[in-house]
């Protein structure tokens, strides 16, 4: 076995004797006369302690706070307390401090071994579990940056209501323009749940292709398909127990949204490659900036799935809408930025400035003004930030057709209108707009910012 053992006891030949005994089963053991050994780092996966030191001494005191300290300082690590005959009440007293086993002196060697083994596997199977903890505390935190700042009285309904429907593990439709903050309110809505201590796991169905959205989502099997060189875990089966974030929902296939329904429908995933069906235990929470036309038509949307998802909708309102909340908004910013690329003093905002972030129209919306902040932080070196510092672009005039008065269009103008006008063929759709285009969906993200689509 490759577990690491440390045995410590202040008898050289309990020492010579356990050593001798486990040699063989295990790839290390260390030896100490004294607890002081676990003052220091020790790379061990069990430690074998006697409960007594010194002449005479039988009160195990030593033995007991050395055992609590090994607990403190990692409470994965399993102890094994050495006793001997008279000290069964002493082992007791251990085991309830945290011991996982005792062994009486003098032992046999069978027993000695099992029990080192059963208490080095303790400790790996604790130490797994806590990582996977650790995973599951990470995908379950909000994105950095993003704790819900809500000033205005139309954002704060909406995070109540989040709040408010957490608990009843229903599914959740989250609407709003792009940048709004419709993840960070599906974050909400999973921090009050009863799933907030399992993985939060959110996948963009909007930068998805078709060809390995169902992968991605589902999972695949070694040699599902050419490319496929190992298994691979699904984002639904990663969720399992917690809460899937379905961003961009009505950009995925129709297709995708089939099977999607089967899997809201039923709880049950096959693996692509696989014919076994595997139970999940998901909450799933969708958001789009899709509109209500785009979400009924029937040849982009399932309304079956709509139905499905939309148990609990809940609108976020664009921030143009809320000018509370770019008050709010912008000194928090202001500060993690700052934070962030070590600014010492935190900026203040002129005047002029504030009535210049008022008036914007914030077609990016949250997104936007967190850009625009953190790009003045950057690149301003004076203590009051102007409106100059936030490099605000204006939308440009609306064409409704190429035949602007006063002659041909400017290149940036005829750029606009082919923007414009993909994004009202699809609906708002970025990416059927993006593959009309020929460009990426982000490419076509700064676009929209520029000219304020």
């Amino acid at each position: 076995m490759s577990g690491r053992l440390l045995i410590i006891d202040d008898d050289p030949h309990v020492l010579e004797a356990a050593r001798l005994a486990l040699q063989p089963q295990f790839s290390s053991i260390q030896t100490a006369s004294s607890p002081a050994a676990l003052d220091g780092p020790r790379d061990v996966d069990a430690v074998l302690l006697d409960m007594n030191y010194g002449p005479g001494e039988h009160t195990g005191r030593t033995g007991l706070a050395a055992l609590d300290t090994v607990r403190a300082r990692d409470p994965t690590l399993s102890v094994v307390c050495l006793t001997a005959y008279g000290e069964i009440d002493l082992a007791v007293e251990a085991m309830r401090r945290g011991a996982v086993d005792f062994l009486v002196k003098p032992w046999e060697n069978e027993r000695l071994k099992a029990t080192a083994t059963n208490a080095v596997a303790l400790t790996r199977a604790r130490r797994e579990s806590a990582e996977r903890q650790e995973v599951v505390d990470a995908l379950a935190a909000p994105p950095l940056g993003s704790a819900p700042v809500a000033a205005s009285v139309a954002m704060r309904r909406c995070l109540a209501l989040a709040q408010q429907v957490a608990k009843s593990d229903a599914n959740v439709l989250i609407l709003g323009e792009n940048g709004v903050g419709k993840e960070i309110v599906a974050h909400e809505v999973h921090r009050w749940s009863l799933r907030r201590r399992q993985p939060f796991v959110a996948v963009d169905l909007g930068a998805l292709p078709d060809t390995i959205a169902e992968s991605e989502l589902f999972g695949h099997k070694k040699g599902a398909f050419s490319g496929a060189a190992e298994d691979r875990v699904g984002r639904v089966i990663a969720a399992d127990g917690g809460t899937l974030f379905l961003d961009e929902l009505a950009n995925a296939s129709l297709a995708l949204q089939a099977k999607l329904l089967r899997v809201i429908e039923q709880r049950k995933v096959v693996t692509l490659g696989s014919d076994v069906e595997r139970g999940v235990d998901v909450r799933f929470i969708a958001a789009t900036n899709a509109t209500d036309e785009h979400l009924y038509d029937r040849e982009r949307f399932r309304v079956d799935l709509l139905f499905r998802l939309r148990t609990i909708e809940i609108r976020v309102p664009p921030l143009r809408e809320r000018p509370e909340d770019i008050r709010a908004l912008v000194p928090h910013f202001l500060e993690q930025f700052a934070t962030k690329y070590r600014q010492g003093a935190v900026p203040t905002i002129s005047d002029q400035a504030w009535r210049h972030l008022l008036e914007h129209r914030w077609p990016g919306n949250v997104r936007e003004l967190r850009q625009a902040v953190e790009r003045a932080v950057i690149v301003s070196s004076r203590a009051a930030l102007g409106p100059d510092d936030f490099q605000l672009v204006a939308p440009p005039p609306r064409h409704d057709s190429l035949d602007a008065p006063g002659g041909a269009m400017t290149l940036e103008a005829l750029e606009r209108s082919a923007v414009s006008r993909a994004l009202a063929r699809h609906q708002g759709n970025v990416t059927r707009a993006a593959a009309e285009l020929g460009i990426t969906r982000s490419a076509l993200y700064r676009r929209m910012e520029k000219y304020g689509l």
